[in-house]
């Protein structure tokens, strides 16, 4: 079955831990766990020094994820994006947190990600 034609509730379900895992491993400054559903263009570019560079700056200022709220999914011909309102716990401002995912030879993939 095409992973694009099922419900946002089923879609929810898969991607939903893949974000999980990508705001945890931020969290820990986990490298490692952060690109483990990269596509390889994402784990090029997303280098364990950056990575740990980019965390120690929004950690410092913003503190650490809280909670999210879905704003919405769409989906296109080959992928899926998912948005979310996000709060960090040193910061009552509301933030953007975004997941681009394709499936690959079976796996789904996270081609960008971000949170601003």
């Amino acid at each position: 079955m095409n992973w694009l034609e099922l419900s946002d509730n089923e879609i929810m379900k898969l991607v939903t831990p893949i974000m999980n895992n990508l705001m945890d491993a931020s969290s820990e400054i986990d490298h490692e766990k952060h690109v483990r559903d990269f596509s390889e263009n994402m784990k090029n570019i997303v280098t364990k020094e950056e990575l740990e560079k980019q965390c120690k700056i929004y950690q410092k200022t913003l503190g650490f994820f809280t909670k999210r709220e879905l704003v919405g999914i769409f989906k296109k011909k080959g992928d899926v994006r998912v948005f979310w309102k996000q709060w960090y716990s040193k910061s009552d401002d509301e933030f953007l947190a975004f997941v681009h995912i394709v499936q690959r030879n079976g796996k789904l993939e996270v081609v960008n990600a971000s949170v601003s």
